[in-house]
């Protein structure tokens, strides 16, 4: 999917510069880091589904700890 990214002029410059240090196109460049992005928030709702558990499913046990 094509897509037309504006970006501020200092960012772009940035970009650039980090592109040509790892030797990849900027658009390789954005796409690594809107992967990242995705991997992040899917790790989140990992976590927070995980956390969730813990306290509906050990509730008793944490209220014992916390009263230790």
């Amino acid at each position: 999917m094509a897509m037309t990214l504006r970006l501020p002029d200092d960012l772009d410059q940035t970009l650039e510069k980090i592109a040509a240090e790892q030797h990849v196109s900027k658009a390789a460049l954005i796409l690594q880091g809107a992967e990242l992005i995705a991997e992040r928030h899917a790790r989140r709702r990992e976590l927070g589904g995980g956390l969730e558990f813990v306290l509906s499913h050990d509730a008793e046990l944490l209220k014992r700890l916390e009263d230790a």
